[in-house]
Protein backbone atom coordinates (compact mmCIF):
# COMPACT_ATOMS: atom_id res chain seq x y z
CA UNK A 1 0.00 0.00 0.00
CA UNK A 2 2.87 2.61 0.83
CA UNK A 3 4.74 1.29 -2.45
CA UNK A 4 0.98 2.49 -4.15
CA UNK A 5 1.25 5.91 -2.37
CA UNK A 6 4.47 6.46 -3.36
CA UNK A 7 3.87 5.60 -7.20
CA UNK A 8 0.84 7.99 -7.11
CA UNK A 9 2.77 11.12 -5.50
CA UNK A 10 5.70 9.96 -8.02
CA UNK A 11 3.23 10.92 -10.97
CA UNK A 12 1.55 13.74 -9.76
CA UNK A 13 4.58 15.17 -8.96
CA UNK A 14 6.20 14.60 -12.74
CA UNK A 15 4.44 16.05 -15.33
CA UNK A 16 3.82 13.75 -18.58
CA UNK A 17 6.53 15.85 -20.85
CA UNK A 18 8.67 15.37 -17.48
CA UNK A 19 8.95 11.98 -17.60
CA UNK A 20 9.29 11.68 -21.65
CA UNK A 21 11.96 13.84 -21.11
CA UNK A 22 13.97 12.29 -18.56
CA UNK A 23 13.06 8.94 -19.80
CA UNK A 24 13.97 9.71 -23.42
CA UNK A 25 17.33 11.25 -22.22
CA UNK A 26 18.84 8.39 -20.26
CA UNK A 27 18.12 6.18 -22.84
CA UNK A 28 20.01 7.83 -25.26
CA UNK A 29 22.56 8.24 -23.04
CA UNK A 30 23.41 4.33 -22.68
CA UNK A 31 22.93 4.43 -25.88
CA UNK A 32 25.37 6.68 -27.26
CA UNK A 33 27.50 5.29 -24.71
CA UNK A 34 27.01 1.99 -25.65
CA UNK A 35 28.22 2.89 -29.55
CA UNK A 36 30.91 5.38 -29.00
CA UNK A 37 32.74 4.21 -25.60
CA UNK A 38 35.48 6.39 -24.11
CA UNK A 39 39.49 5.49 -24.73
CA UNK A 40 41.53 4.55 -22.25
CA UNK A 41 43.39 7.33 -20.83
CA UNK A 42 46.29 8.22 -17.99
CA UNK A 43 46.47 4.69 -17.26
CA UNK A 44 42.67 3.86 -16.62
CA UNK A 45 40.16 2.11 -18.38
CA UNK A 46 37.49 3.58 -21.12
CA UNK A 47 34.53 1.02 -19.89
CA UNK A 48 35.06 2.65 -16.48
CA UNK A 49 35.45 6.14 -17.76
CA UNK A 50 32.37 5.68 -20.01
CA UNK A 51 30.55 4.33 -16.77
CA UNK A 52 31.07 7.41 -14.75
CA UNK A 53 30.31 9.80 -17.58
CA UNK A 54 27.00 7.71 -17.89
CA UNK A 55 25.92 7.90 -14.72
CA UNK A 56 27.42 11.42 -14.19
CA UNK A 57 24.93 12.52 -17.26
CA UNK A 58 21.88 10.66 -16.06
CA UNK A 59 22.16 12.53 -12.63
CA UNK A 60 22.83 15.37 -13.94
CA UNK A 61 20.00 15.05 -15.91
CA UNK A 62 17.51 14.63 -12.56
CA UNK A 63 18.93 17.09 -10.95
CA UNK A 64 18.25 19.78 -13.55
CA UNK A 65 14.67 18.73 -13.83
CA UNK A 66 14.34 18.92 -9.95
CA UNK A 67 15.82 22.38 -9.88
CA UNK A 68 12.99 23.42 -12.65
CA UNK A 69 10.60 22.43 -10.65
CA UNK A 70 11.93 24.61 -7.84
CA UNK A 71 12.91 21.64 -5.62
CA UNK A 72 15.31 21.86 -2.50
CA UNK A 73 16.20 18.24 -3.15
CA UNK A 74 17.98 18.80 -6.48
CA UNK A 75 20.62 20.78 -4.81
CA UNK A 76 21.64 17.95 -2.67
CA UNK A 77 21.63 15.47 -5.21
CA UNK A 78 23.94 17.47 -7.02
CA UNK A 79 26.66 17.11 -4.74
CA UNK A 80 26.57 13.35 -5.75
CA UNK A 81 27.01 14.89 -9.62
CA UNK A 82 29.86 17.10 -8.23
CA UNK A 83 31.64 14.02 -6.91
CA UNK A 84 31.61 12.37 -9.83
CA UNK A 85 32.97 15.17 -11.82
CA UNK A 86 35.49 15.57 -9.62
CA UNK A 87 36.60 11.85 -10.28
CA UNK A 88 36.67 12.43 -13.89
CA UNK A 89 38.66 15.40 -14.02
CA UNK A 90 41.49 13.84 -11.93
CA UNK A 91 41.56 11.09 -14.46
CA UNK A 92 41.89 13.04 -17.14
CA UNK A 93 44.02 15.53 -15.60
CA UNK A 94 42.84 17.91 -17.33
CA UNK A 95 40.34 20.87 -16.68
CA UNK A 96 41.65 22.45 -13.03
CA UNK A 97 40.15 25.63 -12.98
CA UNK A 98 36.58 23.59 -13.04
CA UNK A 99 37.85 21.05 -10.89
CA UNK A 100 38.86 23.78 -7.94
CA UNK A 101 35.28 25.30 -8.53
CA UNK A 102 33.63 21.76 -7.73
CA UNK A 103 35.33 21.07 -4.61
CA UNK A 104 35.71 24.15 -3.02
CA UNK A 105 32.71 26.13 -4.61
CA UNK A 106 29.77 24.06 -5.77
CA UNK A 107 29.54 21.47 -3.10
CA UNK A 108 29.22 23.65 -0.25
CA UNK A 109 27.70 26.17 -2.10
CA UNK A 110 25.14 23.95 -3.21
CA UNK A 111 24.96 22.51 1.19
CA UNK A 112 24.42 26.42 2.02
CA UNK A 113 21.69 26.79 -0.68
CA UNK A 114 19.64 23.44 0.64
CA UNK A 115 19.61 25.52 4.05
CA UNK A 116 18.66 28.74 2.28
CA UNK A 117 16.32 27.39 -0.13
CA UNK A 118 14.66 25.71 3.26
CA UNK A 119 13.93 29.03 4.54
CA UNK A 120 11.83 30.39 1.95
CA UNK A 121 9.57 27.45 1.17
CA UNK A 122 6.24 28.02 -0.67
CA UNK A 123 3.12 29.08 1.77
CA UNK A 124 0.48 26.99 -0.22
CA UNK A 125 2.97 23.99 -2.07
CA UNK A 126 5.62 23.29 0.76
CA UNK A 127 7.84 21.41 -1.51
CA UNK A 128 7.98 24.74 -3.60
CA UNK A 129 10.74 27.43 -2.80
CA UNK A 130 9.76 30.89 -3.57
CA UNK A 131 12.00 32.41 -6.38
CA UNK A 132 13.05 35.90 -8.06
CA UNK A 133 14.42 38.05 -10.56
CA UNK A 134 17.68 40.61 -10.01
CA UNK A 135 18.01 44.58 -10.86
CA UNK A 136 19.57 45.59 -13.62
CA UNK A 137 22.94 47.33 -11.64
CA UNK A 138 23.47 43.79 -10.23
CA UNK A 139 23.12 42.07 -13.82
CA UNK A 140 26.05 44.43 -15.33
CA UNK A 141 28.53 43.71 -11.71
CA UNK A 142 28.12 39.58 -12.37
CA UNK A 143 28.89 40.44 -16.11
CA UNK A 144 32.18 42.64 -15.82
CA UNK A 145 33.02 39.78 -13.12
CA UNK A 146 33.14 37.03 -15.34
CA UNK A 147 34.67 38.56 -17.96
CA UNK A 148 37.83 39.33 -15.30
CA UNK A 149 38.04 36.00 -14.14
CA UNK A 150 37.60 34.41 -17.44
CA UNK A 151 40.86 36.48 -18.54
CA UNK A 152 42.58 35.99 -15.55
CA UNK A 153 42.21 32.35 -14.99
CA UNK A 154 42.47 31.24 -18.33
CA UNK A 155 45.77 32.92 -19.14
CA UNK A 156 46.97 30.89 -16.03
CA UNK A 157 45.60 27.52 -17.37
CA UNK A 158 47.38 28.25 -20.41
CA UNK A 159 50.49 29.00 -18.98
CA UNK A 160 50.95 26.54 -16.02
CA UNK A 161 48.55 23.41 -16.94
CA UNK A 162 50.05 20.14 -16.88
CA UNK A 163 50.38 18.09 -20.07
CA UNK A 164 47.87 15.58 -20.70
CA UNK A 165 47.05 12.74 -23.24
CA UNK A 166 43.36 14.52 -23.29
CA UNK A 167 44.58 17.19 -25.67
CA UNK A 168 45.51 16.78 -29.39
CA UNK A 169 47.59 19.80 -29.73
CA UNK A 170 49.06 22.92 -27.45
CA UNK A 171 46.72 24.84 -29.57
CA UNK A 172 43.63 22.98 -28.26
CA UNK A 173 44.65 23.02 -24.77
CA UNK A 174 45.15 26.92 -24.46
CA UNK A 175 42.04 27.40 -26.21
CA UNK A 176 40.01 24.80 -23.61
CA UNK A 177 42.11 26.84 -21.17
CA UNK A 178 40.29 30.05 -21.89
CA UNK A 179 36.68 28.80 -22.89
CA UNK A 180 37.14 26.25 -18.84
CA UNK A 181 38.12 29.72 -17.53
CA UNK A 182 34.79 31.08 -19.03
CA UNK A 183 33.13 27.86 -17.62
CA UNK A 184 34.10 27.83 -14.22
CA UNK A 185 33.38 31.78 -13.82
CA UNK A 186 29.56 31.01 -15.56
CA UNK A 187 29.12 28.13 -12.92
CA UNK A 188 30.17 30.36 -10.13
CA UNK A 189 27.92 32.88 -11.06
CA UNK A 190 25.15 30.51 -11.60
CA UNK A 191 25.74 29.19 -7.83
CA UNK A 192 25.25 32.69 -6.24
CA UNK A 193 22.07 33.21 -8.19
CA UNK A 194 21.10 29.64 -7.35
CA UNK A 195 21.64 30.44 -3.50
CA UNK A 196 19.42 33.45 -3.55
CA UNK A 197 16.85 31.98 -5.72
CA UNK A 198 17.00 34.61 -8.88
CA UNK A 199 15.65 33.14 -11.97
CA UNK A 200 18.91 34.73 -14.17
CA UNK A 201 20.60 31.70 -12.90
CA UNK A 202 19.00 29.70 -16.09
CA UNK A 203 20.33 32.67 -18.27
CA UNK A 204 23.54 32.66 -17.05
CA UNK A 205 23.25 28.35 -17.41
CA UNK A 206 22.58 28.95 -21.18
CA UNK A 207 26.13 30.50 -21.96
CA UNK A 208 27.89 27.77 -19.84
CA UNK A 209 25.93 25.08 -21.75
CA UNK A 210 27.41 26.71 -25.10
CA UNK A 211 31.23 26.67 -23.43
CA UNK A 212 30.82 23.53 -22.23
CA UNK A 213 29.22 22.17 -25.26
CA UNK A 214 32.30 23.24 -27.90
CA UNK A 215 34.75 21.78 -24.94
CA UNK A 216 33.02 18.14 -25.37
CA UNK A 217 33.08 18.37 -28.87
CA UNK A 218 36.87 19.15 -28.90
CA UNK A 219 37.57 16.43 -26.57
CA UNK A 220 35.39 14.07 -28.48
CA UNK A 221 33.47 13.58 -24.92
CA UNK A 222 30.19 12.76 -27.34
CA UNK A 223 28.07 11.06 -24.58
CA UNK A 224 28.14 14.47 -22.59
CA UNK A 225 26.80 16.12 -25.85
CA UNK A 226 23.50 13.93 -24.37
CA UNK A 227 23.02 16.08 -21.24
CA UNK A 228 23.83 19.26 -23.06
CA UNK A 229 20.60 18.96 -25.32
CA UNK A 230 19.08 17.65 -21.57
CA UNK A 231 20.61 21.52 -20.66
CA UNK A 232 19.33 23.21 -23.69
CA UNK A 233 15.75 22.15 -23.18
CA UNK A 234 15.89 21.85 -19.40
CA UNK A 235 16.97 25.37 -18.91
CA UNK A 236 14.41 26.56 -21.44
CA UNK A 237 11.56 24.87 -19.64
CA UNK A 238 13.05 26.11 -15.85
CA UNK A 239 12.68 29.66 -16.94
CA UNK A 240 9.04 29.50 -18.31
CA UNK A 241 8.15 27.71 -15.40
CA UNK A 242 10.05 30.58 -12.48
CA UNK A 243 9.26 33.12 -14.67
CA UNK A 244 5.48 32.12 -14.77
CA UNK A 245 5.54 32.12 -11.04
CA UNK A 246 7.37 35.18 -10.40
CA UNK A 247 5.05 36.79 -12.49
CA UNK A 248 2.50 35.00 -10.38
CA UNK A 249 3.80 35.88 -7.31
CA UNK A 250 3.81 39.57 -7.93
CA UNK A 251 0.22 39.82 -9.34
CA UNK A 252 -0.59 38.24 -5.78
CA UNK A 253 -0.31 41.82 -4.06
CA UNK A 254 -2.53 43.83 -6.55
CA UNK A 255 -5.33 41.21 -5.62
CA UNK A 256 -4.92 40.97 -2.17
CA UNK A 257 -4.98 45.27 -1.92
CA UNK A 258 -8.14 45.22 -3.62
CA UNK A 259 -9.61 42.56 -1.02
CA UNK A 260 -8.50 44.47 1.74
CA UNK A 261 -11.54 46.63 1.35
CA UNK A 262 -14.06 43.46 1.85
CA UNK A 263 -11.52 41.89 4.42
CA UNK A 264 -10.91 44.80 6.38
CA UNK A 265 -6.96 44.42 6.69
CA UNK A 266 -4.77 47.35 7.56
CA UNK A 267 -2.55 49.14 4.93
CA UNK A 268 0.67 47.95 7.04
CA UNK A 269 -0.52 44.20 7.56
CA UNK A 270 1.77 41.83 5.88
CA UNK A 271 1.27 39.66 3.25
CA UNK A 272 0.67 36.45 5.65
CA UNK A 273 -1.83 38.50 8.03
CA UNK A 274 -3.61 39.06 4.79
CA UNK A 275 -3.30 35.77 3.29
CA UNK A 276 -5.00 34.35 6.84
CA UNK A 277 -7.96 36.85 7.24
CA UNK A 278 -9.01 36.03 3.64
CA UNK A 279 -8.88 32.31 4.28
CA UNK A 280 -10.82 33.10 7.51
CA UNK A 281 -13.54 34.69 5.77
CA UNK A 282 -13.68 32.38 2.78
CA UNK A 283 -13.90 29.70 5.55
CA UNK A 284 -16.99 31.69 7.46
CA UNK A 285 -18.82 32.29 3.95
CA UNK A 286 -18.78 28.41 3.25
CA UNK A 287 -19.82 27.77 6.74
CA UNK A 288 -23.01 30.29 6.74
CA UNK A 289 -23.71 29.16 3.54
CA UNK A 290 -23.94 25.71 4.91
CA UNK A 291 -26.36 26.70 7.81
CA UNK A 292 -28.57 28.59 4.86
CA UNK A 293 -29.06 25.43 3.56
CA UNK A 294 -29.77 23.58 6.13
CA UNK A 295 -32.42 26.48 7.58
CA UNK A 296 -33.96 26.25 3.99
CA UNK A 297 -34.17 22.12 4.03
CA UNK A 298 -35.83 22.12 7.25
CA UNK A 299 -38.29 24.86 6.02
CA UNK A 300 -39.19 22.46 3.24
CA UNK A 301 -39.45 19.23 5.73
CA UNK A 302 -42.11 21.32 7.73
CA UNK A 303 -44.09 22.24 5.02
CA UNK A 304 -44.40 18.98 3.71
Amino acid sequence: MKDENKRLKLKKYFTLFELIWFVSLTLATIIVAIIYPEESANGVSGVIITILYTVDVVLAILCELLTSKQSRWSLMIYNIVELFEIVIMIIMKARFASLAVSIFFWIPMHTLSFVNWSKHKDQDKKELTVVRSLKGWQSILLVLAGIVWTLGIGYLMAAYGPDSEFYSSDLVMKVIAYLDACCSACSIINGILLFFRFKENWIVWYLYVIFETVINILLGQWVLLILKIGYFTNTTYGLIVWSKYIKKQQAEPKQLKMAEVNVGEKPEDGVDDVVKRRRAVDDLEEVLIDLQEEKEAKKNSQTK
